[in-house]
């Protein structure tokens, strides 16, 4: 079982691999609570995984160090136990689906373990792990149904209440349940008074049907953006851990992740991977209504966002947000209508990046045409006061 002293154990050998990350006031992301991020995104490797890798490899026997480890992982778990491999000098093999961000297996293969893509999602990377595991004799480490691995994912918890001691409440992203199983344990310890909650993709929501159905569940497939949390189903010891030790879990969309994201960048230039900024993205979303007016910690816990996808995340978020919008307008086909729609646009404070224009279909008017408008906005209250001021001018908007 997990111990308080286990933990501190953690703590005292990741001190000579690991920076204790910074603790952020924000500014602007909400105005529900006073909100803080623990940004582990800045950790070694972009992500809070190398913690429970470093000190699990840390208590191999000799024997187990000799065979080799071998691990699976959507990509941070990964470059977690390759570096910590690399710096006990062990061989590492990493099993991850071929769907992880090239950005994060590339990053597994520069330090200096071999790589095994599967096709599939997470769990069937695991699978294929613990096949090679019996064939060749390696040492498995889990991503997070283990208590070495979860005992040093606590040491966040720990940090945390140092950091921010008069904390009221700590949301922390689930996937497997690693990471918050150990820092709810971690802080339940020293300080049960604070509350500790979770927040999973909606398109991956294992930890929270199985707690729902106080048994773990296997969903049949995930779907998320998300890809660091992309988990199937929970573990027995993360399950046990979540039960005792959570109080609440809740999801978010993929709207509401690519919002947090954009929101981190922009307002405290922060780059969040999508599992990382789910508790953000709950807290932004009022997921959690308990928390108005407390002083709240978002434990962001990676920043490996695959930079190909980066950019249709932030236009996803800044449609999301109301800060950009297309509008369809249909009208007649006839010198200054282009005119009179810019000027009310440029009235309301809009700025156009974009026109297409073309003749209408056979059900409209003969001289009638389509007008198709993509603007920077402010906010969803320029948006409505842009479409009403052109519906007044009396031109038709068709979305």
């Amino acid at each position: 079982m997990l111990t308080l002293e286990k933990v501190n154990d953690a703590q005292r050998v990741l001190k000579e691999a690991l920076y204790e990350t910074d603790m952020k006031r924000t500014a602007g992301l909400t105005d529900r609570c006073e909100l803080f991020v623990k940004a582990e995104n800045l950790q070694k490797t972009g992500s809070f995984k190398i913690r429970g890798a470093y000190y699990k490899i840390s208590q191999l026997s000799p024997e187990e160090k000799a065979r080799g480890v071998i691990a699976c992982s959507a990509g941070n778990h990964a470059q977690g136990v390759a570096l910590a491999a690399q710096k006990n000098g062990i061989k590492a093999l990493i099993c991850l689906p071929d769907g992880a961000p090239i950005s994060k297996v590339e990053a597994t293969r520069g330090y200096g373990a071999e790589i095994c893509l599967v096709h599939g999602v997470y769990d069937d990377a695991f699978q294929r792990a613990l096949q090679l595991k019996e064939q060749y004799g390696y040492t498995f480490i889990h991503p997070f149904d283990d208590e070495d691995v979860i005992a040093g994912q606590a040491t966040i918890g720990l940090e945390i209440l140092s950091q921010l001691p008069d904390v009221d409440a700590i949301v922390v992203p689930i996937g497997g349940g690693g990471l918050i199983s150990g820092v709810a344990f971690a802080v339940k310890q020293l300080a049960p008074h604070v509350k500790v909650y979770g927040v999973q993709a909606a398109g991956a929501p294992g930890m929270a049907v199985s707690l729902r159905d106080h048994k773990i569940e296997c969903l049949p497939s995930v779907s998320t953006i998300a890809d660091g949390i992309a988990v199937k189903q929970p573990g027995e010891r993360t399950f046990y851990y979540c039960e005792r030790y959570v109080d609440g879990v809740v999801t978010v969309t993929e709207d509401e992740i690519c919002t947090a994201i954009l929101a981190l960048i922009e307002k405290e230039k922060l780059v969040a991977e999508g599992a990382g900024a789910t508790p953000v993205a709950a807290v932004m979303a009022g997921k959690l209504p308990e928390l108005e007016g407390k002083k709240v910690c978002c434990l962001v816990s990676g920043g490996n966002i695959d930079v190909t996808i980066l950019n249709r995340v932030i236009t996803r978020g800044l449609v999301t947000s109301g800060r950009q919008c297309t509008l369809n307008i249909e009208l007649l086909d006839k010198p200054g209508q282009l005119v009179a729609v810019s000027e009310i646009i440029a009235k309301c404070g809009a700025n156009v990046v974009g026109v297409h224009h073309e003749h209408a279909d056979a059900g409209s008017e003969v001289i009638g045409c389509y007008l198709r408008i993509d603007m920077e906005t402010r906010d969803f209250a320029q948006i409505r006061e842009i479409r009403t001021a052109l519906t007044q001018a009396g031109f038709k908007i068709c979305n």
